[in-house]
């Protein structure tokens, strides 16, 4: 294997450690930050992208943007510039995964976001969008590997890297919709190259919440047309036909998200996030689908479908030591103050119908 020529050497006040990722266009390095004795994390392009000097114009553009932004679920930009060729980024060390991961160990375990957890992580992007889009900024790549988790369960939107100022346009560094993003969660007008603002942002969140509660995103296909003609053209599948356990109310904010006609979708993130929380309130968390053996399965798997159960959580909850009748969602006993369903690894106080932390996954211990 090819040694990275970059590991062991400085850019300027840091010295890279090791990799962390490979995105398109750069890779992402830990380091280490002499002068104030900190890890960071580092994106780093390729010397033959300082050739281009438009390139180098929007790179810059990125990590002006970004350093502009203060909100504690968008990722810090410490530092910007370019040394033996290389342009790099230099951003706080996050070191709790990404939402991918998150997803995909519950998907391994046959489980789907609980909506407490849901809400809780796509209130806080939501959140952070809202911030994004007032500044006049528009992310263009939501996915689940550009979220990332702190060790506290925080989620922190990253990547920027093609981030476009509203007002860009009349600068013509980008064209309206440049056909950039991931083809699993572009809007159906990115798919179409057509003027994208902040609803094409609320569409990919929509596509990310669908994926956190089924395990899978709602349109697949091999290759970039066959997925952008689904974004375009077909209706996504029901939520509650993968997860029959997904609150009706969910499914909808769900939908509303992955309407195609933007103007028929949430017209700000923050709508969205509102009707996050009145669902929940309407709603008490439930577990998601489970698949342990000798339970029924519901519906036949199909290929790139995942098989759910119905599991009914029970209604009523005995408190472990006053014996008084609790409702499912209740972390604490009502009548003595008794934590319901503590996670032993990390201290979380749960509802006691959970099954699983939801801060750190564990499997409680009334599982």
């Amino acid at each position: 294997m090819q040694q990275d020529e970059l590991i062991g050497t400085a850019l300027g006040n840091y010295r890279i450690l090791g990799p962390l990722g490979q995105g398109g266009m750069a890779r992402v390095y830990k380091a280490y930050q002499e002068n104030l004795e900190r890890e960071v994390a580092i994106k780093v392009l390729p010397p033959w992208y300082a050739a281009d000097r438009n390139f180098v114009e929007r790179f810059n553009l990125e990590a002006r943007l970004v350093a502009r932004l203060s909100h504690p679920n968008i990722v810090t930009v410490h530092d910007a510039s370019e040394q033996n060729g290389h342009l790099y980024i230099v951003m706080q060390m996050i070191d709790g995964g990404t939402l991918k991961q998150r997803i995909d160990k519950l998907h391994l375990q046959g489980q789907a976001m609980e909506s407490s957890e849901a809400v809780r992580i796509f209130n806080q992007l939501a959140d952070a969008l809202t911030y994004a889009h007032d500044q006049g900024i528009i992310h263009r790549d939501i996915k689940p590997v550009n979220v990332l988790m702190d060790r506290a369960g925080r989620p922190i939107l990253s990547d920027f890297g093609i981030a476009k100022v509203l007002a860009s346009t009349q600068m013509n560094l980008t064209h309206p919709g440049a056909g950039v993003g991931t083809p699993e969660y572009m809007s159906p007008e990115q798919c179409q190259g057509g003027p994208i603002d902040n609803r094409a942002d609320i569409y990919a969140l929509g596509i990310m919440l669908f994926e956190a509660m089924t395990g899978r995103t709602p349109f697949r296909g091999d290759n970039y047309p066959a997925l952008a003609h689904s974004h375009i053209y077909e209706p996504p599948p029901p939520p509650h036909t993968i997860n029959p356990n997904i609150p009706p109310a969910i499914e909808h904010i769900i939908l509303t998200a992955l309407m195609k006609n933007p103007k028929q979708r949430y017209q700000r993130a923050s709508d969205m996030a509102e009707a996050l929380q009145r669902a929940l309130r309407m709603n008490p968390p439930v577990p998601g689908y489970r698949m342990p053996a000798g339970e029924r399965v519901i519906a036949a798997p199909s290929p790139g479908n995942i098989p759910s159960v119905i599991t009914p959580p029970p209604s009523n909850f005995a408190c472990r030591n006053c014996h008084h009748i609790n409702k499912a969602q209740d972390r604490f006993c009502t009548r003595c103050g008794t934590s319901m369903n503590q996670c032993r690894i990390c201290g979380e106080n749960n509802p006691v119908s959970n099954r699983y932390c939801r801060k750190c996954g564990n499997r409680l211990g009334n599982a």
